[in-house]
């Protein structure tokens, strides 16, 4: 018999009773504001903002002398890459190429091309390989207008003519769209839920409930992009994780209901105190990965912040569903959440009487790490640092055209262009400066830089119109994603450049700009983690009141992250079963993906202390044992954190079925510290830890009496 008396009087109390009450109105007004939000949303919110420069480093004030004194080098640019197995001056070869290039220039999307057969620069000296720039007219090019370029040029390749478009441009008109990932991850969280319930009827509300919040939490996202821009990946990750944290929060409502059903509550008081317990668990949860996700502004970064903000808006949204949608839900259903059952077996004795109930497995786990605890923590903990080790070796960038798949012309521009005029030809080195007038001379500055080791070649100088600036370029001996290469433009900004002329010269380019922005985050990263972990820890500690239990839990939460920060850098960057994953190639991680999937995964690990350690302080509250309170308390919530952690495995997983590869590794990386959050920090550490610490687990400054004296009302607010 549970012991909870939660209250039935309070702000949560009458929510739930109007919405289900008033289930109709509820009802009708959520579908109404999801229609005509998503009327506003998706056809004139704000488009995506990829543009990660700005600040105050070196690429950036660069990029600003290019803008101000070369307005003609704004727009974005595509590369036509030939390679010709008979030459390019074989008839049908150049028949070929001619009227490809003539295709390009005619399409009103793109400025004047120059041919390769009019400029011998453009062409290698075996006349095999050749390349040509193809201005865009507008910055803002629409992907749709790009894709048929890339498709006539990959048509066009065929009778020992390979032709390949590259470009920024090019590489995001030829990504296909998502596709039918998030589809799976939802048939997968169906299944989950309805094995945990054993009923249709139970295993839709949650995902209904989710899909709901969902709808209106992205139009309203893409609204509030006017306000704080964001980039395009910000869509995919935020429907994956309001999926997630969505079907989760209704999974524990639905689950609370359902307990109270069980044990005679009538659906309107089941429905109160599943959100009076559970609802203000989800409230504390959602709140704390609102929190944790808006940690990013302390990265400083314009579209991190759009990032943040808009993933907060997904979950915000998602979690006023679960506390206001939902009760309607429950209104309609009552006592048929248990239809449509999947048939079970009851055990029962010889003379039809039920058996007495077994120790769950669960139980018999807790009590046997809780025999040997000391050495359950040591192993565990010994695991997690191995599999943190690897993240030690972490590097940081942006994706290019090298680690794209190898059927996208964009890849085979970069490969034909590598071949023919060197891997560094995809990672131009821009070199800004301002001067005095149209006669500056810069020929030291460009005569140092091409003695440096590692620059392949580098251009002539050129001053700007108005005799304000001048440019020139250089290119690495190496690729993009080289190490070497950030090496390269290291050694350029502190040792070459300071002392080749009188000039203040900046280095910039998008190499030099991802270069710049991974530094940036590296520097950041340890502001924005401890400013999350402080914020976590004081929510926790005013919910569970133990600071105990707050510093474990953050402490447990910073291992499983670092763990699935080291199985992603094994996977990605070394290339463990990278292929088999679908990663094309050994690659850097993703600049972004760090500091993005921390603040998420700290606030779902979060989310499963709660619903865990308020069980426990519940069992605790009533029998002032601390090993069998972890023990009921496991027991308790095993099977739904099971479920839960199952549902966010699985929609994170899904991501792996998509194109983009920065996606892909936002996807592997929660998916894994889920997976790890859930096995060896719930199923392990937690028991272990708590039973070496006893009683100093309820340690809270100032407390006078024993937490077992106190009333049971506090752990049955924010029980799961």
């Amino acid at each position: 018999m549970r012991t909870d008396t939660a209250p039935t009087d309070g702000i949560l109390a009458r929510l739930a009773r109007f919405c289900y009450r008033r289930r109709r109105l509820v009802l009708l007004t959520w579908i109404a504001g999801v229609v005509a939000v998503a009327f506003v949303g998706f056809g004139y919110g704000a488009a995506a903002d990829n543009d990660y420069s700005g600040g105050d480093s070196d690429s950036a004030r660069a990029q600003v002398l290019i803008e101000k004194h070369f307005p003609e080098q704004r727009g974005d640019t595509l590369t036509l890459a030939v390679k010709a197995e008979k030459g390019i001056d074989d008839p049908a070869a150049r028949r070929k190429i001619e009227k490809v290039i003539a295709d390009l220039d005619a399409s009103p999307v793109t400025g004047p091309v120059t041919s390769p057969y009019q400029d011998a620069s453009l062409v290698t000296a075996d006349r095999r390989i050749a390349r040509t720039t193809i201005p865009l007219t507008d910055v803002d090019v629409a992907k749709t207008d790009v894709k048929p370029l890339v498709d006539a040029v990959r048509d066009a390749s065929g009778d020992g003519v390979t032709l390949g478009l590259g470009g920024d441009k090019a590489e995001k008109a030829e990504t296909p769209p998502q596709g039918s990932a998030e589809g799976v991850g939802l048939l997968a969280a169906a299944i989950i839920l309805f094995i945990a319930f054993g009923s249709l009827v139970a295993m839709g509300l949650p995902i209904v409930t989710a899909l709901l919040g969902i709808l209106g939490g992205i139009a309203l996202m893409k609204l509030v992009g006017y306000l704080v821009p964001a980039p395009d990946f910000t869509v995919i990750l935020a429907a994956m994780v309001g999926l997630g944290v969505g079907i989760d929060y209704a999974l524990f409502i639905v689950t609370r209901y359902k307990d109270v059903l069980r044990d005679g509550g009538d659906p309107e008081s089941a429905t109160v105190k599943a959100i009076t317990t559970a609802g203000h668990a989800v409230l504390f949860a959602g709140t704390t990965v609102v929190i944790a996700l808006l940690g990013l502004i302390t990265m400083g970064q314009r579209l991190m912040t759009g990032v943040a903000v808009a993933t907060s808006v997904i979950v915000l949204v998602t979690m006023f569903a679960a506390v206001t949608l939902l009760p309607a839900f429950l209104g309609f259903t009552g006592h048929r959440i248990n239809s449509l059952r999947l048939p079970r077996r009851t055990s029962r004795r010889a003379d039809g009487v039920p058996s007495r109930p077994r120790r769950t497995p669960a139980e018999r786990w807790a009590r046997m790490v809780q025999r040997k605890p000391l050495v359950a923590a040591v192993l565990a903990t010994a695991v997690l640092l191995v599999l943190a080790a690897p993240a030690l070796s972490m590097r940081l960038s942006l994706p290019d055209a090298s680690v794209q798949p190898r059927d996208r012309s964009s890849y085979t521009s970069h490969e034909i262009i590598s071949e023919g005029f060197g891997p560094g030809y995809g990672a131009p080195m821009i070199f800004a400066t301002q001067v005095d007038s149209t006669d500056a001379d810069l020929r030291p500055v460009v005569e140092a830089v091409r003695r440096t080791e590692g620059v392949a070649y580098a251009t002539e100088p050129r001053v700007s119109k108005d005799g304000r600036a001048a440019v020139f370029m250089a290119f690495p001996e190496t690729g993009y994603q080289d190490e070497a290469t950030a090496d390269l433009v290291h050694r350029l900004r502190d040792d070459v450049l300071p002392g080749a002329g009188d000039e203040e010269v900046h280095l910039g380019g998008p190499n030099a700009a991802a270069i710049d922005l991974a530094e940036d985050t590296s520097s950041r990263l340890p502001l924005m983690i401890t400013v999350v972990v402080v914020l976590s820890l004081l929510l926790l500690v005013a919910l569970v009141r133990s600071v105990t239990i707050a510093l474990q839990a953050a402490v447990m939460n910073l291992l499983s992250i670092g763990a699935a920060y080291g199985v992603l850098v094994a996977i990605v960057q070394w290339g463990w079963f990278g292929t088999a994953l679908g990663f094309p190639t050994e690659m850097p991680i993703t600049t972004w993906v760090p500091m993005m999937i921390f603040p998420v995964l700290f606030g779902l690990s979060m989310d499963y202390e709660v619903f865990l350690i308020s069980r426990v302080r519940e069992e605790y509250e009533r029998t002032g044992d601390t090993r069998a309170a972890v023990t009921a308390g496991l027991a308790g919530t095993a099977k739904v954190i099971t479920a839960a952690a199952a549902i966010m495995i699985a929609v994170f997983t899904t991501s792996l079925l998509g194109p983009d590869v920065a996606v892909k590794q936002g996807g592997l990386g929660m998916a894994v510290a889920v997976l790890i959050d859930a096995t060896i920090i719930r199923m392990v550490l937690v028991p272990a830890v708590m039973e070496l610490c006893g009683k100093a687990n309820w340690w809270m400054p100032g407390r006078r009496r024993s937490p077992s004296a106190a009333p049971a009302r506090v752990a049955a607010e924010v029980g799961g």
